[in-house]
């Protein structure tokens, strides 16, 4: 299984290749020069030997010598250009393949995302790519370049002497059984510590992002000691390979010592036996250089093994990541594309995310075009999964869910989305321009429309009071910016795009009374002429909706507005009950302008 996983990846690497092939042909032709050179230098000590040291010809030695540097010259630039262009080739194929592996992580499914931890992704985008340049680089040059030497330095060796060189040969088979051996051995150790490396980033990104949490409840000695244990798993990981190339690396130096003394036994035998008739005194030396030559190659690769098998593991977890299957994709011929009315409805939906551990049992009920609906319940009654059916985050095991009267299935998943606009309680703005988190992309948006956006939500008096108005830089996730900044900027992203459709996340949750105030006015102009999802925590910003859905376990356990669910005198009006008395008074129309956020 293993064979036929490396042959697959192997073919896969060779496909990103490709594109650059004409300039792997060129560091071809540069390597074939450079081994063709290199298997010539033994010959060189040779003549000198033979033909001018013995004979002491003075003037001869200098010509050799003069040409000899001429051919390392040569040499010295054939692998000056043959580095540039493969590294060359390979920084392209690395920069595609990590284009490719961030395409396909934003069309994953979002059940991907929610269940694998962040640190694993980066390790893949970041680790296990940078792993592929030393097999691209030096593994390409040692694999390639070694099989060429290996070839034609053993056809040089039979060329000058076939007893010799089959006594030089006598040792590579031993070397061949190490290598398949310890090879062996180390696989899984690399594996182990990709796994543990994982692990690793995973934790920094979780600790880093919580720190505010961890010095609150003084968790730092115990986050210290986790890390410790982490880290020191993956120290342990790292020593069993260490382990096995600590020993292979002085038994191929070993086996090599061996082949050079056989060589120089047998071969020094053959000198003086027959006076050099038979075997002269140069071409014993170039025998013991060209043996060299022969297990060079092998150690290289030997040498390269710990990058190697590293790679190979890399290689082994890209390409998996990158064959993921994603479930939820476009229909290829949707029955519906562009602009929705609004009309929303659940038929009998049932959804679990786990087996049939149902989220959603049996929820059935019509939103109009333009009507406003708020999703009230207890945590875990399922509010947050019905936004993320409609969006097609996940699709229903049972039951449909129609926008316009199709299902959201057989629409055009890009259509689709285009005609939600989601304000999440969670305020995410990345490290860019006031004006760019408004528009989010989306070139087709003028300037003048971002401005726009920002005066209906009210975020157009204190954007322009920050340093540089909207082209201001904001730090990583709106840090410098207060909560209720975050949100009326979130808010202008919802409106400037005219969206059909509406998902409000509990869009108030995290702002004080005051700017409550300010942004549930935002929200309500957002809110104009569309259809709206409203996941309400607080209910009294759902007071004004048409109409309510109460969920309970997963069902649909009462529907109607504000004083028709108080008059049953369910389960609506005990939550309203309990929330009655923090209940703030009526939101008051026109804007509070912003103080910044450090006054």
């Amino acid at each position: 299984m293993n064979s036929a996983n490396n042959l697959s990846n192997a073919r896969q690497l060779l496909r990103r290749l490709k594109p650059y092939r004409w300039m792997l042909l060129q560091a071809l032709v540069f390597l074939i020069v450079l081994d063709g050179l290199r298997i010539t230098q033994p010959k060189f000590t040779q003549y000198a030997i033979d033909w001018y040291i013995i004979p002491r010809n003075l003037t001869g030695l200098r010509w050799l010598a003069a040409i000899y540097l001429g051919v390392l010259i040569v040499s010295a630039l054939s692998q000056f250009f043959l580095n540039l262009l493969l590294k060359s080739a390979a920084l392209r194929a690395l920069a595609d393949i990590r284009n490719e592996l961030f395409q396909k992580l934003q069309q994953q499914d979002v059940a991907y995302i929610d269940s694998t931890p962040t640190g694993r992704v980066m390790t893949c985008l970041t680790s296990d790519v940078e792993a592929l340049e030393e097999l691209f680089t030096s593994g390409l040059t040692d694999m390639l370049g070694g099989a060429i030497r290996i070839a034609s330095v053993i056809a040089i060796m039979l060329w000058m002497d076939v007893r010799l060189t089959l006594v030089a040969l006598i040792t590579v088979p031993t070397f061949l059984v190490a290598t398949t051996f310890f090879m062996r051995q180390t696989r899984h150790g690399y594996d182990v510590l990709r796994g543990r490396l994982g692990q690793i980033n995973t934790f920094l990104q979780e600790h880093l992002s919580g720190a505010l949490i961890i010095q609150i409840f003084n968790r730092e000695t115990k986050s210290i000691a986790r890390f410790s244990e982490i880290n020191n798993q993956s120290r342990a990981a790292s020593m069993k390979p260490i382990y096995h190339l600590a020993m292979f690396f002085p038994l191929v130096d070993l086996i090599g010592a061996v082949g050079v003394a056989l060589i120089m036994w047998y071969g020094g035998w053959r000198v003086m036996s027959s006076g050099g008739e038979l075997l002269s005194l140069g071409a014993l030396v170039a025998f013991v250089q060209y043996s060299g030559q022969l297990f060079q190659p092998l150690r290289e690769i030997a040498d390269r093994y710990t990058g190697l098998q590293g790679a190979v593991v890399s290689a082994q977890r890209i390409f998996k990541m990158l064959s993921l299957p994603a479930e939820i994709q476009s229909p290829s011929q949707p029955r519906k594309t562009g602009r929705a009315q609004g009309q929303i409805e659940f038929e009998h939906v049932w959804f679990a995310y786990n087996g049939e551990d149902w989220v959603l049992k049996d929820v059935s009920f019509k939103v109009e075009a333009g009507q406003s609906v708020a999703v009230v319940g207890r945590t875990g009654a399922g509010k947050t999964t019905i936004t993320n059916l409609l969006l097609r985050f996940y699709d229903v095991q049972r039951g449909r869910i129609l926008l316009d009267g199709v299902d959201v299935r057989e629409w055009d998943l890009k259509s689709l989305r285009e005609n939600f606009a989601v304000v999440l309680q969670d305020l995410l703005l990345f490290p860019d321009t006031v004006e760019s988190n408004i528009r989010l992309g989306r070139d087709e948006i003028s300037a003048e429309r971002v401005e726009w956006a920002a005066r209906e939500v009210c975020a157009d008096h204190f954007i322009r009071l920050l340093p540089d108005g909207y082209h201001t830089t904001v730090q990583e996730r709106g840090g410098g910016l207060s909560a209720g900044q975050k949100q009326l900027i979130t808010l202008a992203r919802a409106l400037v795009s005219e969206p059909s459709l509406l998902i409000l996340d509990e869009a108030t949750n995290s702002v004080d009374t005051e700017t409550e105030r300010v942004v549930q006015r935002a929200v309500e102009r957002v809110m104009h002429g569309r259809t709206t999802f409203q996941v309400a925590h607080h209910l009294s910003t759902v007071r004004k909706t048409s109409l309510i859905i109460v969920l309970e376990h997963g069902e649909v356990c009462e529907q109607g507005n504000h004083q028709k669910l108080l008059a049953q005198r369910g389960l609506y009006w005990q939550l309203y009950q309990l929330q009655s008395k923090s209940v703030p008074p009526a939101v008051a129309g026109g804007c509070v302008a912003f103080q910044s956020p450090h006054s």
